[in-house]
């Protein structure tokens, strides 16, 4: 019996965030569709059932069997999950008489109920539901209410199995954190245990284990995800692990370069391949931002077909996916969610290359991965650098993309960056950037009229990238960066600061 969590999703729009609270107490949790249970539930200690958008009264409401779970397992509903466990097992949940949405805050909480120690009376916790638990199951316990939900948390007797109508794993639930280790630690009495070194230790064992002495091709970025990747298997494999950094047209300003040299430093095998002039080439005359994923995915897998064709023996590709990638491109439930937008990097391989993927990061969420960098001695400054998506510069260009384009936001990320760097903000920001805008705006330079580009500035805020707000950046700052851009840019006449947060929208702007 190993020490992890089996959370069951049933397509709920928070089940990621429950992964990230479970993690945070050093528990290794991982998501599984509702309808695929894993084969090897005796590696799972403890179960999660997942809220969702579906009623569980509705005909098609998404279905599980628990027979093996159920009695056998420490088992905990969270709101979609809690109904489930009511109304298909003698209790009732009917519609509720007012939207139960947003925060609340407990009226009653059973003393001496170790599920709850640490929270009291007053305690803010958050819903999210239109349906109601009327009726608890059979042989239930209520151990919390709240001023308009009755049964707002309940055990059922005899059993390791809890249900709650809120939600602990968003940062509104104030004890939410507390309420979980109550759960896992104190109830299921799963150890704290998966830690960075621990990862380490354990995924290079996996990774001996599953590559042997074959090599392995593996695409550097120039960012924190890739890096991670390569120095974990440079730890497995050492030389059987071949890396190769391609210039696609669209990095940051003398990034190639730059990048290529730190890597020869880091005693990686690294190859640098100049494909700018094919990636280009391909994107010409596409606008559309799936298009044009696509398009860099493509010619992306061509090059390291061609690459992997120069290497002998080369049996694996490996890639710096991480779980927000896989998160975005594909519905965790495999149902209907809606698709975000699509990865270069998630996906697998067309049937023509023989490569196999190995992707060691694909179950981490970023700060996951800087935690896993610096336990391998990676530099600090190369983990503290900003996410940069895998497309590079081409989803920054709204519209089709040029290599003019492309020079023009190369000059203003540029100023932007260093200029983050200068003031000591850079730190302060999860991820910042240019966006050059698909539209001219008339301006007034030299007493003559200009009619030129508008850039948006984009600086965020955020742990994994999953939410993200916009930083409140200093007008002082916004101001003498805005003078330079346009001051020194040829083709640019005005610049604005994008202050829109995720959700609704995205970090990126395609």
């Amino acid at each position: 019996m190993q020490n992890n969590v089996l959370i069951l999703d049933f397509g709920s729009q928070y089940t990621q965030l429950i992964a990230r609270r479970v993690r945070e107490l050093n528990i290794y949790c991982e998501i599984h569709p509702f309808n695929k249970i894993p084969s090897n539930l005796e590696d799972f200690k403890a179960v999660i059932l997942s809220g969702s958008p579906s009623s569980v009264r509705s005909e098609n409401a998404p279905k599980v069997d628990l027979s093996k779970i159920r009695g056998k397992k420490p088992l905990l509903g969270v709101c979609y999950g809690a109904q489930y466990l009511a109304h298909f097992h003698g209790g009732e949940v009917a519609p509720s008489n007012i939207r139960e949405y947003g925060r609340a805050n407990l009226a009653f909480a059973k003393s001496n109920e170790t599920f709850l120690e640490g929270i009291n009376i007053g305690s803010q916790v958050w819903m999210s539901h239109s349906d109601t638990i009327k009726t608890l199951p059979a042989g239930s316990i209520k151990l919390a209410s709240t001023h308009d939900v009755e049964n707002a948390a309940y055990r059922i007797d005899g059993e390791t199995t809890y249900a709650i109508q809120f939600h602990p794993e968003v940062y509104h639930t104030t004890d939410g954190k507390q309420l979980l280790e109550n759960f896992l630690v104190k109830i299921a009495d799963v150890a704290q245990e998966w830690t960075p070194n621990s990862f380490v230790e354990t995924t290079v064992e996996e990774l001996k284990a599953k590559i042997g002495t074959e090599k392995v091709i593996l695409g550097l970025s120039g960012g924190v995800d890739s890096t991670v990747a390569a120095v974990l298997l440079h730890k497995a494999i050492g030389d059987h692990l071949q890396c190769i950094f391609v210039n696609n047209g669209l990095l940051r300003k003398n990034e190639y370069d730059s990048v290529l040299k730190q890597y020869h430093g880091m005693g990686l095998n690294v190859k640098g391949v100049d494909a700018s002039d094919r990636f280009l080439n391909d994107l010409a005359g596409k606008s559309d931002p799936e298009q044009k994923r696509k398009s860099i995915g493509k010619v992306f897998v061509d090059v390291f077909d061609d690459e992997s064709k120069l290497i002998d023996d080369a049996k694996w590709l490996a890639q710096g996916t991480i779980y927000p990638d896989v998160i975005e491109s594909v519905s965790a439930t495999g149902g209907p969610s809606a698709t975000i937008k699509s990865h270069h990097n998630v996906g697998g391989l067309p049937d023509y290359m023989t490569l196999k993927i190995v992707e060691p990061l694909r179950a981490l969420f970023k700060d996951e991965v800087r935690r896993v960098g610096a336990s391998l001695g990676i530099d600090a400054e190369l983990l503290g650098r900003h996410p940069f998506p895998g497309p590079g510069l081409a989803i920054r260009i709204l519209g089709d993309i040029t290599a003019e384009k492309v020079a023009i936001l190369q000059e203003v990320d540029a100023i932007f960056i260093n200029g983050l760097k200068e003031d000591g903000l850079y730190d302060k920001v999860w991820q910042a950037g240019a966006i050059l805008l698909p539209v001219n705006s008339v301006g007034v330079m030299g007493d003559e009229r200009t009619y030129e580009k508008v850039v948006a500035l984009r600086a965020v805020e955020s742990t994994d990238g999953m939410t993200a707000d916009w930083v409140n950046l200093p007008y002082e700052f916004l101001q003498k960066i805005s003078n330079k851009i346009i001051n020194n840019v040829k083709g640019v006449n005005r610049v604005v600061y994008d202050i829109s947060s995720k959700p609704p929208a995205t970090i990126e702007w395609e």
